[in-house]
């Protein structure tokens, strides 16, 4: 818990200067560049202003719903019967009718692809039963994610007083999406695609699908209150960046702005997976079944982003005991691999066993004595 403190502190210290620091052409009224992996903040403008957020707020009723079907409250191949409620819904839709059947799956694809209201309240009631206890269970989730600028009073984003968010908070709450829901992008990917058994088109409102390398998605919105807005994630050698535009000025300006960010952040970082620079040798074990403990890196946790020039001038420090007292649990932190950009610290890795050694028994004690003495006989 303290190594984790240690590094947000680190972060909170190190990005949000730097960030503010970058000078790019955006044209929105508020914006902010993320990196999926790490949390870290790339770029901001005015990006704790409260804009109203459009159907961007869908990306909540979308964090939602998977969570419902990882948990198993709900499934994809559920079956919804669409209320008159739903059916009324104006703006974006997919024109569902009362009494209507549809899928769950067939709803996600409505919101992410055709971004259809109708089709997010649906989803709203399918989860909670009635949208106003949905709504209520938005607003809860963006506090637990700490998204303090942000109250929902819909789950679909047609404008409403009082529902309002930010750059920032959209980007928290996009990156909890597609960092622990990878499964929605197989929606948010789709360009074309259709519903009702061929009887609908559909056709992403997100333009980036088709037209930026690397695109994955997220959300698009847009009233004449709110502006043109974008939630948009692209992924190039494994590192996924979150580009959120409010307020732009028109549809296409608003995917130029988000291309402007993405495409920095894409020139000028990269995700560094820490390797050690050379294999660790044993540590000693004290009083155990066995001399030496192996040791390991563990399989998360050993991503960096740093601009791409550092790359090369990184340094690391490994720092062990000379021996460890049995017994030796696997994956128990034994030593602390230490990643340095000159004098400054980007991060810490545990240095954990690899196996387990059990701590020596009076009998082992015994028969290894024994085995001593009648040897030096």
């Amino acid at each position: 818990m303290k190594r984790c403190i240690f590094l947000l502190l680190l972060l909170l210290a190190l990005w949000p200067a730097s960030a503010a620091a970058v000078e790019l052409d955006i044209e929105a009224r508020s914006a902010l560049l993320m990196e999926k992996e790490t949390g870290q903040v790339l770029y901001t403008k005015n990006e704790h202003e409260k804009l109203e957020p459009a159907s961007v707020t869908k990306v909540m009723t979308l964090l939602l719903t998977m969570e419902a079907i990882d948990r198993g409250a709900i499934a994809y191949d559920d079956v919804v019967t669409v209320s008159a409620y739903a059916a009324s819904m104006g703006g974006s839709n997919v024109y569902l009718a009362e009494g209507e059947q549809i899928t769950v799956e067939d709803l996600l694809k409505a919101v992410c692809v055709a971004s259809g209201n109708d089709a997010s309240v649906a989803l709203a009631e399918h989860v909670s039963g009635v949208t106003e206890l949905f709504v209520a269970e938005m607003n809860n989730r963006a506090r637990e994610l700490g998204m303090k600028d942000t109250h929902f009073v819909n789950c679909h984003g047609l404008p409403a007083e009082g529902h309002v968010s930010s750059a920032a908070d959209i980007a928290i709450m996009s990156r909890e999406l597609i960092l622990n829901h990878p499964d929605l992008r197989r929606f948010t990917t789709i360009w074309m695609d259709s519903l009702r058994g061929g009887e609908f088109q559909l056709a992403n409102t997100n333009k980036l699908i088709r037209f930026y390398d690397g695109a994955t998605g997220l959300k698009t919105g847009s009233t004449s209150s709110a502006g043109y807005c974008v939630s948009a994630t692209a992924e190039r050698d494994g590192m996924e960046l979150i580009a959120v535009v409010l307020k732009g000025s028109t549809s296409q300006q608003r995917f130029e702005d988000a291309k402007t960010m993405l495409n920095y952040g894409f020139s000028t970082y990269a995700l560094h997976a820490v390797e050690a620079a050379e294999p660790f040798a044993p540590l000693s074990v004290r009083l155990g079944m066995q001399e030496t403990v192996a040791l390991k890196l563990p399989e998360t946790g050993r991503q960096v982003l740093v601009k791409k020039a550092q790359i090369a001038g990184l340094t690391q420090e490994v720092s062990l005991p000379e021996t460890v007292d049995a017994p030796v649990e696997e994956g128990q932190q034994l030593g602390v691999l230490t990643v340095r950009d000159g004098e400054t610290v980007v991060l810490e890795v545990p240095i954990q066993a690899a196996e387990s050694v059990e701590k020596l028994t009076w009998w082992e004690m015994y028969r290894r004595m024994l085995g001593m003495l009648c040897f030096n006989g």
